[in-house]
C-alpha cells in the first residue's frame, strides 16, 4: 500500500493516513461562534471520507476579537459540551481532529472601528489596511493566557490536539515579522525577541495541557516581500519550536487569491510550485528538524503527492479546496480511483452563505434534476 495510507504518529496522536484537512473558515457558526447542524454535517462528511486528521476552522480565543463572521469560538467554557459532541462524531469514523486557535488581529475588515484590535505595532496590514493598537505588556499577557485557556478547553472537549495559528499575518505572525513588528522592547528587534510572543504562548499552553497533548504550529514560510520575515528566519523559528517541544510544524504562506499569479516565482532562493506551493520550503525544514512537517497549499494530484512523499521528508499533506469540492476524496484515492479531482482552483468557495464548492454543488444539483 502507498506510504500515504500508512499509520503514523504526531506526538501521541496516531493517524490512519497522511492526509490532513487544513483549517478552513466555514462561515457557518452562530453569531457568537457556536456550532450549528451545518457544521456538524461538514465534519461528519470529512470523517466519513477517511481524512486522517481534520483541522477545524480557526476559533477566536477572546470574545471581543473576531476577524470574520461565522467563525467558531472557544473563548469560554460554554463551548466544551458542543465540541465534545463534535469530537465524538469524528472519532466514531476513526479520524482525529485538532482545534485551530487564533487571534486574527489587523488582517480583517470585519467590524473595524467597533472594537479594539491588537497588533505588535501601529502598522497597517498590507492587504486590509486595518490599523491596530500596539499592545502593552498587560495586553500581551492577556492574549498569552487566552491561547493557553483555549487550548485547555480543546483538550477538555476531546480534541486530539491544537494548532496555534502563527501564520498569514495574523497577530502571532505579525510579531514574527520585522515589517509589522517595530517594537523596541523585549518583543521586538532581533528574531529572538520577535519570536518571544509565540514561545511564551507555547510555554503557557504546554503548562496547562500537559506534555502528552499535541501542539501544532502553523507558520508562514516567507512573507514574499522585502522587509517581511524571511525563510531563513522561519527555519530558525522551526528549530526553536522543536527544541521547546512542539509536535509538528505546518508550513504555509500568505498568498490567498494570488497563488495562480505567483506560481513559478522564486523567493529566498526557492520557488512556488503549482502542485504544492510551499513544498520546496517544507522540504528544507523537514530535513532540519525531526518533528513532522505538514505542507499545505495547491495539492490536488495524488501522483504528485506520492512523489513529494517519496523524495522529501515532508510527512503530511493538507488539503482545503479539494475537500470542499469532494469531502470523500481521500477515500476515493484509497479505493484506487485516482481520477483528477473535481476542484478547479477557482476560489469561488467563499460565499455569504458559507464556504463550500459552488461549482460542483451546482453541477451535482443539475445532474440530480435530470434524474427526477
Amino acid at each position: 500500500m502507498s506510504k500515504l495510507f500508512e499509520e503514523t504518529r504526531i506526538g501521541n496522536m496516531v493517524l490512519k493516513n497522511r492526509f490532513v484537512r487544513s483549517a478552513t473558515w466555514e462561515n457557518m457558526a452562530t453569531e457568537d461562534g457556536h456550532m450549528t447542524d451545518k457544521l456538524y454535517a461538514v465534519y461528519e462528511e470529512l470523517a466519513q471520507g477517511e481524512v486522517g486528521l481534520i483541522v477545524t476552522g480557526y476559533a477566536n480565543i477572546v470574545a471581543e476579537e473576531k476577524p470574520n463572521a461565522g467563525m467558531m469560538g472557544i473563548y469560554d467554557d460554554s463551548f466544551i459540551p458542543e465540541y465534545q459532541k463534535l469530537t465524538d462524531l469524528v472519532h466514531q469514523y476513526g479520524s482525529k481532529i485538532v482545534k485551530q486557535i487564533a487571534y486574527g488581529g489587523t488582517k480583517t475588515t470585519y467590524e473595524v472601528g467597533e472594537r479594539i484590535i491588537f497588533a505588535p505595532s501601529e502598522v497597517a496590514e498590507l492587504g486590509t489596511q486595518t490599523l491596530g493598537k500596539a499592545m502593552s505588556q498587560a495586553d500581551i499577557d492577556y492574549i498569552i493566557a487566552a491561547f493557553a485557556k483555549a487550548s485547555l478547553r480543546a483538550k477538555q472537549a476531546g480534541f486530539d490536539g491544537v494548532e496555534i495559528h502563527a501564520a498569514h499575518t495574523y497577530l502571532i505572525g505579525q510579531f514574527l515579522s520585522p515589517y509589522y513588528n517595530r517594537r523596541d522592547d523585549n518583543y521586538g528587534g532581533s528574531l529572538d525577541n520577535r519570536m518571544r510572543f509565540l514561545l511564551e504562548i507555547y510555554a503557557a499552553t504546554r503548562q496547562l495541557v500537559g506534555e502528552d497533548f499535541p501542539i501544532l504550529i502553523k507558520l508562514t514560510a516567507s512573507e514574499f516581500f522585502n522587509g517581511g520575515i524571511t525563510f531563513d528566519e522561519t527555519r530558525a523559528v522551526c528549530k526553536k519550536l522543536e527544541e521547546v517541544g512542539a509536535d509538528a510544524i505546518v508550513v504555509s504562506g500568505n498568498i490567498h487569491g494570488k497563488a495562480s499569479t505567483m506560481v513559478g516565482e522564486s523567493f529566498d532562493g526557492y520557488t512556488l510550485r503549482e502542485e504544492g506551493y510551499f513544498v520546496e520550503y517544507g522540504d528544507v525544514i523537514s530535513r532540519e528538524i525531526a518533528i513532522p512537517v505538514i505542507t499545505v497549499g495547491g495539492l490536488t494530484n495524488l501522483a504528485a503527492i506520492e512523489e513529494i512523499a517519496d523524495t522529501t521528508n515532508i510527512q503530511y499533506f493538507a488539503l482545503s479546496r479539494p475537500l470542499l469540492s469532494e469531502p470523500h476524496l481521500v477515500k476515493r484515492w484509497k479505493d484506487g480511483d485516482d481520477a483528477a479531482v473535481e476542484c478547479e482552483r477557482c476560489s469561488k468557495c467563499r460565499t455569504k452563505r458559507g464556504n463550500f464548492c459552488v461549482v460542483n454543488k451546482g453541477r451535482k444539483a443539475f445532474i440530480a434534476s435530470l434524474a427526477e
